[in-house]
């Protein structure tokens, strides 16, 4: 399903990792200072490894020996940082569909009602809670169609209440759409309820 095999140098720290990643939630899981951020910014496109492959089923999206460099956008990978970054001057519903994907048949009516948001949708940015912000958040990488989600401690702001509330959204995306996650996580008990896989990283390789 994902092919991750190649090395990034970021000053003295060296990531070398070489998995092949199956369908479903994987978690990387790991120490900070690991590389796991550095894993979601390569495949997204947002930093260049010295040399390898980043697979996404058939699609190359960085090969050293090839010469392909895909920059981000066509990628078709969608991409929730730790800061959400929305934006607060357009109301959710302009944020949610913010860089949508030309020709992608997902409705927002059909991402709106997966993630409860649609009550949300005529809402400022900043009246919006810590937990609403993460669902609207996924729901704008959702509706750039991706065929790779990438989610980076998405609930680390978020109270424990609230985490138990959005944790059942991430596997609605998993089980209704069959996007594949990579879900970067502190939280060993998160991981526990919504990995399928898990990956340990160690001073930028993989342990287990």
């Amino acid at each position: 399903m994902i092919r991750l095999s190649f090395r990034l140098q970021q000053g003295s720290f060296l990531l070398d990792i070489d998995q092949r990643l199956p369908a479903g939630i994987t978690a990387l899981y790991g120490p900070s200072g690991a590389g796991k951020t550095t894993v979601l910014d390569a495949i997204a496109g947002l930093r260049r490894p010295e040399a390898g492959t980043i697979a996404v089923r058939d699609r190359i999206l960085y090969d050293s020996a090839s010469r392909v460099q895909l920059p981000p956008h066509p990628r078709h990978v969608g991409y929730v940082p730790q800061d959400v970054a929305l934006f607060p001057h357009m109301s959710v519903r302009r944020n949610v569909l913010y860089g949508r994907r030309p020709g992608q048949k997902l409705a927002l009516e059909t991402v709106a009602s997966m993630l409860e948001v649609g009550g949300l949708l005529d809402r400022r940015v900043p009246d919006l809670s810590g937990g609403e912000r993460q669902r609207v958040a996924l729901a704008r990488a959702l509706m750039s169609a991706p065929e790779l989600l990438l989610l980076d401690e998405p609930l680390a702001a978020v109270d424990v209440e609230r985490r138990r509330r959005i944790l059942p959204y991430l596997l609605r995306v998993r089980d209704e759409l069959g996007i594949p996650v990579i879900y970067v996580s502190h939280d060993r008990g998160e991981i526990d309820q919504l990995s399928d896989s898990v990956l340990v990283l160690a001073d930028g390789r993989v342990q287990s």
